[in-house]
């Protein structure tokens, strides 16, 4: 009977909860350094829409600041390392979010520089031109309008934007050019990461240069997971 009574209470001692798993940027391989981070995942490669998350690096651990939904391009993504320009899809790594833009006024409180888009100001995407990848104020003789982004055209999406710096140091021809993070449109976009206006403020009110923002862009699993970066 004791035996029966120590197998009886030994069943009712609650089992140990699952261990949560650490916040996202802390699963990452790299996060650029600094003390603020954006991820952008995915669920899978082929997915249009996944979730913009914006990380604070607080006494050794990240806490998560801010989240919004989020689009991807219209065919998905694809590794920032082998995309193809004009495949609609967003390039996943690891980048540096060098300055902020607009159509609209800058608006009040941001830290981060920003550029003003007037009817000069043009995103070169010809891979024949040497301003390739790089704003412009009215196009180069070298530089396409067929081939590149009118950046008042897009007054809605480019209302206040940031740049990604997808093959912006060193650019590699027919790799791509003009990823942004910016307002959404009317659907999936064409190889950017657009959130709900609301979240884009509030990502430009919350960004910080001096604390080195990055942008980690990803799926759940597979080669090109969010946490191998």
């Amino acid at each position: 009977m004791r035996i029966a009574t120590l197998l009886i209470a030994s069943l009712l001692v609650p089992l140990a909860a699952p261990t949560p798993p650490a916040p996202l940027p802390e699963r990452l391989a790299r996060t650029g350094g600094g003390s603020q981070l954006l991820t952008a995942e995915a669920a899978e490669l082929g997915s249009t829409t996944g979730r913009l998350t914006w990380w604070d690096l607080r006494e050794g651990h990240w806490v998560a600041a801010g989240s919004a939904p989020a689009r991807f391009g219209a065919k998905g993504l694809a590794d920032g390392e082998t995309r193809v320009q004009g495949t609609n899809t967003t390039p996943t790594g690891l980048y540096a979010l060098p300055y902020a833009f607009g159509v609209a006024a800058a608006p009040p409180g941001i830290r981060y520089p920003y550029r003003r888009a007037t009817d000069r100001s043009w995103w070169c995407e010809d891979n024949e031109s040497r301003s390739y990848n790089r704003w412009v104020e009215g196009l180069p003789k070298d530089c396409r309008a067929s081939e590149s982004e009118h950046l008042t055209a897009f007054a809605g999406q480019y209302a206040r934007a940031l740049v990604i710096a997808y093959n912006y140091e060193r650019p590699v021809r027919g790799r791509g050019a003009g990823i942004f993070l910016h307002v959404n449109g009317g659907g999936a976009t064409a190889g950017c990461v657009s959130v709900p206006a609301e979240a884009m403020d509030q990502v430009l009110a919350w960004a910080d240069p001096v604390r080195s923002p990055h942008i980690a862009i990803g799926t759940d699993t597979g080669p090109t997971a969010i946490t191998g970066y």
